[in-house]
């Protein structure tokens, strides 16, 4: 959607583990090296750790592809399988041919070692590779251990590198795995990425995207790398949702305010809420070391000059003041935070575009992720509005708005009603809860800058591919639809028309006139929705009245 706003080849933040986008910072080259010589000689067990999204499926694909040609590899996914299903799933991805049905455990196990062998004798090194591996039961761990028994004098016959998340190192600290977890040959924990790390991770993968300038301030990259904690897999949620805000608010460059109400959407709103709660106790706790001190300068000035009477007084004065300042700096926040929490409960986009498909009647049951791929599928166009709101108005679609907070957080509300200088809005929370408000012109001014989604009827070309734009170029179906929209609107005789004439244009240009659109000799985009709104073929008519 953004890619060509900021001159992209495709969108960089994918979370998509593709290779070209691959950027092996210090401690994953320090992960590879651990790994890679844990495959040495003596191969065994090699155990790589790290948090969610820290990059060990990365560093796993990148030892794959630096193995060497006599290195058969085989790569497990879902390590949630029994013991049998486990040793199955091994003969498949080796391609080692069983009975499917009454296979055992020993039969399986001999199929497994049989190929060991032939890999051995042929000079082929066996390599497994299993990820999520905290999900492995004790007794599947056992039973690769087992298979791992099939060993020469210098080195074993089967390598088994397993990837987890930190709870496969508390499990291999059980008493009845401690034989296996003495065969790990070399074991890395992968470490999040540091700030400056960060910092070159988001200019690698723009560079990819073959994008050269600078689309993140410092402060915005600083803030990315507080909020995701230096994780990779958090990092491109925030940066592809910051820059789809920036290309919303028709900005060149994300700034720290893009980022914060991009996390608000990439990574959830519990967040959010702490972080507002801990900055008002360290604002309130701020306050009372500062009151304390008062108290604590108040006690040493009434001792040292009106004696043991006046000092009582003074600090009573001094603890009013305290309980004062505190009240009212606690007030002040709470003021604050009502508008906050408020709009944490209704600030669902998911929501908000689940009651624009319902008055296109279409009922939309799964979660949505993305509303314009989801608009596709039913044969509807999704226009991303930029502009004035009389300008909005004149389309006559309802819209679902997109406002900011004064802390630069995103929510969303669906216009639904026009009345005057009042619109209504439609609010939802998590829980799909619709609440009406009805908003005036200077709350408008205060918290909408502009932007707004609107789903509408596109028309087709030949390949039934929907079309924002209908000119002198376009194939003769398209200029068939034009003419059919016009003269409907303008309330006249259709002509069958096939090819761009003088007519046309002049009566698109006269539409065009009358609600004020400047496009040239052209159907723009704005254009096909006033005329795709004015004719229902079996849809809605909107009219926000």
């Amino acid at each position: 959607m953004y890619t060509s706003f900021f001159g992209l080849k495709e969108i960089p933040f994918s979370i998509a583990p593709n290779p070209h986008y691959l950027f092996m910072s210090d401690r994953h080259r320090e992960a590879l090296a651990h790994l890679t010589y844990g495959l040495g000689e003596t191969g065994g067990f090699v155990l790589l750790t790290g948090e969610v999204g820290t990059g060990k499926t990365t560093v796993s694909r990148c030892l794959i592809d630096e193995l060497p040609e006599n290195t058969q590899a085989a790569f497990i996914l879902n390590p949630t399988l029994s013991s049998q299903e486990l040793l199955a799933t091994i003969c498949d991805e080796y391609k080692i041919r069983y009975r499917k049905t009454g296979a055992t455990l020993k039969t399986l196990t001999d199929k497994i070692q049989e190929k060991l062998l032939k890999n051995h004798d042929a000079g082929k090194n066996t390599l497994l590779i299993i990820d999520e591996a905290q999900h492995l039961k004790p007794e599947v761990l056992e039973q690769l251990r087992l298979l791992t028994n099939l060993e020469t004098h210098t080195k074993k016959l089967l390598q088994v590198i397993l990837i987890g998340q930190p709870e496969l190192q508390q499990l291999l600290q059980r008493r009845d795995l401690r034989q296996l977890a003495q065969r790990i040959t070399a074991r890395y924990h992968l470490l999040p990425l540091t700030k400056q790390e960060v910092s070159l991770y988001i200019k690698h993968r723009l560079s990819v995207a073959e994008c050269h300038q600078q689309l993140f301030t410092s402060q915005a990259i600083n803030t990315i790398h507080q909020l995701s904690d230096g994780i990779p897999r958090l990092i491109n949620l925030l940066c592809d949702r910051a820059l789809l805000g920036a290309y919303g608010a028709n900005k060149q460059l994300v700034d720290k305010k893009l980022v914060l109400a991009a996390s608000v959407e990439a990574l959830g709103y519990e967040q959010q809420r702490k972080n507002w709660w801990h900055a008002v106790q360290v604002k309130v706790a701020a306050a009372i070391g500062l009151c304390i001190l008062v108290i604590a300068f108040g006690y040493y000035l009434g001792k040292g000059e009106q004696g043991g009477e006046e000092q009582g007084r003074g600090d009573q004065l001094s603890a009013d003041a305290l309980v004062k300042a505190v009240q009212v700096i606690d007030e002040n926040e709470v003021k604050k935070l009502n508008w906050v929490v408020e709009t944490l409960h209704n600030r669902s986009l998911p929501e908000s575009v689940r009651k624009l498909f319902s008055l296109w009647r279409i009922v939309v049951d799964e979660a949505i992720n993305e509303p314009c791929q989801l608009a596709s599928e039913f044969d509807l166009a999704c226009f991303w509005y930029k502009g004035n709101l009389s300008g909005l108005l004149k389309l006559n679609y309802p819209s679902v708005f997109k406002f900011v907070d004064e802390q630069g957080v995103a929510f969303y509300g669906l216009l639904s009603k026009v009345d005057g200088a009042k619109l209504s809005f439609n609010f939802f929370n998590q829980q799909g809860v619709d609440q009406v408000r009805v908003i005036d012109q200077a709350w408008l001014g205060k918290y909408w800058q502009g932007g707004a989604l609107v789903l509408w009827q596109a028309p087709k070309n030949n390949q039934n591919e929907l079309v924002e734009l209908v000119d002198q170029h376009s194939p003769a179906i398209l200029l068939q639809w034009l003419e059919d929209h016009l003269s409907q609107t303008q309330q006249r005789p259709t002509r069958s028309v096939k090819k761009w004439d003088a007519v046309l244009e002049n009566q698109l240009q006269q539409f065009q006139r009358q609600y004020g659109i400047m496009s040239g000799p052209k159907a723009d985009v704005r254009t096909l929705m006033l005329l795709s709104n004015t004719v229902s073929q079996g849809l809605p008519v909107f009219e926000l009245k």
